[in-house]
């Protein structure tokens, strides 16, 4: 077997320059989204989602990943930390094996697993690795591990499975919303109207339409773009998938959104107030209460939406049978420490790296027309789109994820200023700030920023 070319070291996130007195002059790379006088391309509109044409059920589609709307307001995010921990670790490289992102992203796009990998290969620049499956060779087992996407009404693509494949691309260092990937094509609706798009949509559960917290949703309120900016975290779809291969195996047939199926039914079973969540103990304690109620319940139990325990692919054994320490939860519970660490020691170390976020005392959300003048407190833009000038005064705090801002935003002696996932149309200036600045980084979806900017005597 020839041995693996290994890669150089995970790139950084670009780093933010400090800018001088006057505004800034050029392009400025921010979380890896070009930002720049106003000649940034936004990303893909409805229009260039329709340059895919006319595609049918079961061929294959090469999009970016800015041209997908997602079909489900909210994501694990955890599931989605151990994935960025482990893109971003070297472990993989230590032990002999490819970095798993280029395994991830060759699954995706039906070529099986990376067969070489350049040093300094990049996610987003598909050239730098290859697969052990050439394009045009794919066979039926390749093919059903691709992710799904529904042409809608204009030809917009939406995603119908794997939001959270698609957001760690998204949001790895080297990936990004340019990085390409093929979906299969599961059906073409692109005829209908978007009354009968959606009522269609929801007949054959393409679509999930309850929030975090479980609770019912309009189809108006799905995000309109993949990231961790764009959605909210679900703790629970969190759980059942460190359930996996524990407590249920998804059968070959897996109902689609199949996980928050059992998170629904978990909810009323598992109280994840109880647990502390930053503790791998105790998180491995949660995970261990839901699999063993998976496996634990009846095989003709409903567990939602008329789906059985059984159908729903619930472990006659817990762990397979095997003791807890060994088997698929003793190979969750290794720390991070080990060569090999566990999904769950890598989303704690990923999560631990997060700036957090300070609470929210107002939040903005819909359509605001008019200036925003930010005085006191933390004001949360959560999706919000908002025309007119926004101003954050001394000690205030701004936080704003997967907001369209159209008019210039200035924050003076602010506290905080976080803003991820955002798009901007209009100058941004950010000075003296008191605690913390973001606009990259671990975390932080990438922003759109055309304008100019200044940012000046920051942390």
């Amino acid at each position: 077997m020839t041995a693996p070319v290994r890669t150089q070291s995970q790139p950084r996130p670009p780093r933010l320059r400090r800018l001088g007195a006057g505004l800034a002059v050029g392009a400025v790379v921010l979380g890896g989204v070009l930002a720049s006088g106003g000649t940034a391309t936004a990303a893909a509109t409805t229009a260039g989602n329709a340059k895919t044409g006319s595609p049918k059920a079961g061929e294959l589609l090469d999009v970016t990943l800015d041209q997908l709307r997602p079909t489900q307001p909210a994501v694990g995010f955890d599931q989605i930390y151990y994935k960025l921990g482990r893109y971003t670790s070297t472990k993989d490289e230590a032990n002999g094996d490819f970095n798993k992102r280029f395994d991830d992203w060759c699954e995706t796009n039906g070529q099986e697993k990376a067969a070489s990998v350049k040093p300094g290969a990049r996610l987003s620049d598909a050239s730098s690795f290859t697969c052990t499956v050439p394009v045009g060779k794919e066979t039926a087992e390749t093919r059903a591990a691709m992710k799904t996407v529904v042409v809608g009404p204009g030809g917009v693509l939406y995603l119908t499975d794997g939001h959270h494949s698609l957001t760690s691309f998204m949001e790895a260092p080297d990936g990004g919303p340019k990085t390409h990937i093929r979906l299969r094509v599961v059906d073409n609706l692109s005829g209908l109207s978007t009354a009968a798009f959606w009522k269609t949509m929801q007949e054959n559960k393409w679509v999930w339409l309850r929030d975090e917290n479980n609770r019912p949703i309009t189809t108006d309120q799905l995000p309109q773009r993949l990231g961790l900016a764009y959605f909210h975290d679900d703790r629970y779809r969190s759980l059942v998938y460190f359930t996996r291969d524990i407590g249920y195996q998804a059968p070959d047939d897996a109902a689609e959104f199949l996980e928050f199926q059992w998170g629904t039914w978990l909810r009323e079973r598992v109280d994840l107030g109880a647990y502390d969540l930053t503790a791998p103990a105790s998180y491995l304690s949660a995970i261990r209460a839901a699999s063993e109620a998976m496996s634990a319940t009846p095989g003709d139990t409903v567990i939602a939406d008329g789906r059985t325990a059984d159908e729903l692919g619930r472990m006659k054994e817990w762990n397979n049978g095997k003791k807890a320490t060994v088997g698929e939860f003793g190979k969750l519970s290794a720390p991070i420490t080990d060569a090999k660490p566990g999904k769950l020691a890598y989303a704690l170390d990923y999560r631990a790296g997060i700036p957090a976020a300070p609470a929210c005392t107002k939040t903005v959300t819909g359509k605001h027309t008019g200036p925003l003048v930010v005085s006191s407190g933390v004001t949360c833009l959560d999706g919000t789109e908002l025309t007119g000038p926004v101003v954050v005064g001394a000690g205030a705090s701004l936080v704003a994820k997967g907001a369209a801002i159209t008019g210039p935003v200035q924050a003076v002696g602010a506290r905080t200023v976080q803003i991820c996932g955002t798009s901007l149309t209009g100058p941004l200036s950010v000075v003296g700030t008191k605690e913390r600045l973001t606009l990259s980084g671990p975390g932080c979806t990438p922003n759109t920023l055309k304008g100019p900017v200044q940012l000046v005597g920051n942390p």
